[in-house]
């Protein structure tokens, strides 16, 4: 009898110590869940100040494209190659 029970308890498919493993995993899958909404805001905030603010655009223009606007001199550095 407490060969069953300790079986039923701990033992089996749906046992006691798969409950725990899987109740760890929902956890670490909530919380990476979590991590990417925070992500998913931050993009959109993004997205949004590209779309209307001027000054978001030209830093944008700036660092991605390296624009400039009449009369700039660009000087870029870059480390020697060994």
């Amino acid at each position: 009898m407490v060969a069953g029970l300790v079986f039923g308890a701990a033992g089996g498919e749906y046992g006691t110590l798969d409950w725990w493993q899987l109740r760890r995993e929902v956890a670490s899958e909530r919380a990476a869940l979590d991590s990417l909404a925070l992500d998913i805001d931050s993009l959109t905030e993004d997205v949004q100040a590209l779309e209307r603010d001027p000054a978001a655009q030209e830093r944008a223009a700036r660092e991605l494209f390296g624009m400039l606007r009449p009369g700039e001199i660009l000087f870029r550095f870059e480390d020697p190659e060994p």
